[in-house]
């Protein structure tokens, strides 16, 4: 055999992080460019229009549209096998460990962004623009959502757990899974053995076609990039550049100053470990901008690439995709101080911090799915007297912030894990068989 007939080796394969990523640049790049000819008559509006509603949003609905009609079977089996593996004892330890460390982040994230948007006070920028640009904008039609208290607390409780899968009550379908997992974590004999088993093998086959679907995700974060950018362009992005910088200035220091802090003191891990280990999740949260339908690929992640205990991970994480919302409480805080600036309303200390308390509880109700903390802003809108129609300046870059605040929430549900994983008894964390390092 001469050197030439020599077996070449195979051209490696991107990995799925790098993939995604290549998605993402080239859907903006494209998405500008088509911008960019329009303004310059070389294209038709219409003709961009034409492409994103035949081509470019169809493939990119399908792709998120795949990942949503797995993600609700996956978070049921995920949290009921999770917790029948947790002994009950344990159960209640790792429970108030991962309520307490949600609290304490999301205090932390409102805090930073507040303090960001008085120092900054991006709405005063360019006021009277903003202004005229708020006023012959149509405000969103969003419901406002009710205030958090007790009401609030006893409607998580779901009277029909097929209803609440059905119409993406999250927060209910965790509880029916919680008191299930429960369940089978204490009951004894041969039928709850077969029930947890079944369930498990949905959680597996689950996770098996998510990785399918995931070949889609560069096709589909370049498919739905490429219609923002091409209808938006960068002339909002200017006019609202303040606001912008403002919510990625604090969703970056909250990402690598709070994050690293927490996961060192509380987990014992190393932070370049962290972010090594979780850049396929965070990668993942960016595409779909979606807690719900990145959680199974967060899922693999905790148990194969951080070597987190499957027990707690399932537990941890899939509470997490709607409790734990950092980056969403963060945005929520700036967006209604950014706004109350712009319509020259000045409020008080302690209307900050009501706001940032809304916000965490806000965060803990809020569904891991797109676009869900506008009902919340809303609300708290109305609360201080500024007008809601103003969420209408920040509609057309809610779409790349939303998948910047994602991976922040995704960040911060792997900190939390490895947190409690961390701080778990030797016992507790040896529960679930962990996954290997």
């Amino acid at each position: 055999m001469t050197v030439d007939d020599a077996p070449r080796p195979a051209a490696a394969k991107p990995k799925p992080h790098h993939a995604i990523l290549y998605g993402v640049l080239a859907g903006s790049a494209l998405g500008l460019t088509a911008s960019g000819l329009v303004s310059a008559d070389v294209l038709g509006a219409a003709d961009v229009q034409w492409i994103i509603r035949w081509i470019t949003l169809p493939l990119g609905q399908v792709f998120l549209r795949l990942m949503f009609m797995l993600a609700v079977p996956l978070i049921f089996a995920a949290l009921v096998t999770g917790v029948a593996e947790l002994d009950p004892k344990a159960l209640g330890r790792i429970g108030v460990r991962t309520l307490a460390y949600t609290a304490i982040l999301s205090a932390i994230a409102v805090g930073l962004g507040l303090l960001l948007v008085n120092v900054i006070a991006p709405g005063t920028w360019n006021r009277a623009e903003l202004m005229a640009q708020a006023s012959h904008l149509k405000g969103p039609d969003i419901q406002v959502a009710e205030r958090p208290g007790l009401g609030g607390v006893v409607q998580m409780i779901p009277t029909n757990p097929v209803a609440a899968a059905a119409t993406g009550d999250m927060l209910g379908l965790i509880i029916f899974a919680l008191v299930l997992g429960v369940g089978l974590a204490v009951a004894k004999g041969e039928a709850p053995r077969a029930l947890r088993t079944t369930i498990a093998g949905l959680a597996e086959v689950s996770m098996w076609l998510i990785q399918q679907v995931m070949r889609l995700a560069p096709v589909g974060v370049a498919a739905l990039l490429f219609g923002s950018f091409a209808t938006l362009g960068l002339d909002l992005f200017t006019t609202i550049g303040g606001y912008v910088a403002t919510v990625l200035a604090a969703l970056l220091v909250h990402t690598f100053v709070v994050y690293p802090v927490f996961v060192r003191v509380l987990g014992g891990m190393g932070p370049r470990r962290f972010f090594s280990g979780s850049r396929l999740a965070l990668t993942t949260a960016f595409a779909t901008a979606s807690s719900a339908a990145t959680l199974p690929t967060t899922l693999r992640v905790a148990e194969t690439e951080l070597g987190l205990p499957r027990s707690v991970a399932r537990f941890v994480l899939t509470a997490g995709a709607s409790m734990n919302q950092n980056g969403s409480a963060l945005f929520e805080g700036v967006t209604v101080l950014f706004l109350a600036q712009v319509y020259g309303v000045d409020l008080s200390l302690g209307q900050q911090l009501v706001i940032m308390l809304i916000c965490v509880l806000g965060g803990i109700g809020t569904a891991g799915i797109p676009g869900a903390t506008l009902p919340v802003i809303a609300m708290m809108l109305e609360m201080v007297d500024v007008p809601a129609q103003g969420l209408a300046l920040i509609l057309g870059v809610d779409r790349v912030l939303d998948m910047c605040r994602t991976t922040v929430n995704v960040a911060g549900d792997l900190a939390i894990a490895v947190a409690v994983a961390g701080r778990a008894p030797a016992g507790d964390a040896e529960a679930g068989d962990p996954a290997p390092a």
